[in-house]
């Protein structure tokens, strides 16, 4: 049964075999997110096949504010005209590649933008930002309705009022 985690920071999860792939995702499992989660950089959230400890994908959430301007102009409108907007950073996002193709790319994006969503509540958030390390990367969140930005096109965003729509 696969089930998403907080990352345990005890090694609980088993991650120095994780690989997608792509070498910055790999290294930042087994190398960096332990540090992000004792500094309070971001959160990691895991998949695991229950009982294995073994790290099947990941996602990363983070605070982050982002500039009005770069905003589609539609959405910009509905915001008060600060310079920096908060947002939630969906920092990282990867599946190892043993398990591409089964769905939780979309399992662990769904449950990213929910989780958002529901902290939104408590700490205010207008968007959900990804920032695409290809153009693969940008298909896969166009996908689910994520815009670019106009002047950073591996740069993307979800408006918290597009995740509450779709979620609730």
């Amino acid at each position: 049964m696969v089930k998403i985690d907080p990352l345990d920071d005890s090694r609980k999860h088993n991650r120095s075999n994780f690989c997608c792939g792509q070498e910055s995702l790999d290294n930042y499992i087994r190398k960096q997110a332990s540090q992000d989660l004792k500094k309070r950089v971001s959160t990691v959230f895991v998949l695991v096949d229950a009982p294995e400890s073994n790290v099947l994908a990941y996602y990363t959430l983070s605070s982050y504010a982002i500039d009005i301007k770069g905003l589609d102009e539609a959405f910009a409108k509905q915001m008060p005209l600060y310079p920096l907007l908060p947002a939630t950073l969906l920092g990282r996002l990867a599946v190892d590649k043993s398990q591409q193709g089964k769905g939780f790319g979309e399992l662990l994006l769904l449950d990213a933008l929910k989780k958002s969503l529901d902290t939104s509540k408590q700490v205010a958030s207008v968007a959900v930002i990804v920032e695409a390390l290809d153009d693969k990367s940008v298909s896969f969140y166009v996908k689910y309705g994520f815009q670019r930005f106009e002047n950073e096109p591996m740069k993307l965003y979800l408006p918290m009022k597009s995740i509450k729509v779709g979620i609730e």
